[in-house]
C-alpha cells in the first residue's frame, strides 16, 4: 500500500459506505499470491472499481494489502477483520464518481 493516498478523507469515507454492502470476490488463501490471484483482482477492479478480497490469514493482512496494490494499482480503502477494501478507478469506463470534497 503507497504512503501517499490519492483519496481524501471524504472520499474514503463515501468508499466505505459502498463497500459496506460488497461481498467479497476474491479470496486469499494460505498459498501465497499467484499471478491467477492478481489476474482476478485486476479483472474485479476493471469491472466494479471498488471490491473486497477477503485474507483468510488475517496475519498476512497488511502484506497482501501491499503486494496486491502494488501489483494492480489499487488503493486499499479499509481494512476490517479479514477483509480488503480495494479501489482503482477504471479509466476508460468510470463506474464511481467520488465526491470532490
Amino acid at each position: 500500500m503507497s504512503e501517499q493516498s490519492s483519496l481524501n478523507n471524504a472520499q474514503r469515507r463515501f468508499l466505505r459506505g459502498l463497500g459496506h454492502q460488497l461481498n467479497p470476490i476474491v479470496q486469499v488463501g494460505q498459498r501465497d499470491i499467484s499471478e491467477n490471484l492478481v489476474a482476478n483482482v485486476e479483472a474485479g477492479l476493471k469491472a466494479h472499481e471498488l471490491i473486497k478480497v477477503k485474507v483468510h490469514d488475517g496475519d498476512r493482512l497488511d502484506e497482501t494489502a501491499e503486494r496486491l496494490c502494488k501489483d494492480t494499482g489499487a488503493e486499499v480503502v479499509q481494512k476490517i477483520g479479514k477483509v480488503l477494501l480495494l479501489w482503482r478507478q477504471n479509466k476508460e469506463e468510470p463506474k464511481i464518481t467520488l465526491p470532490k470534497s
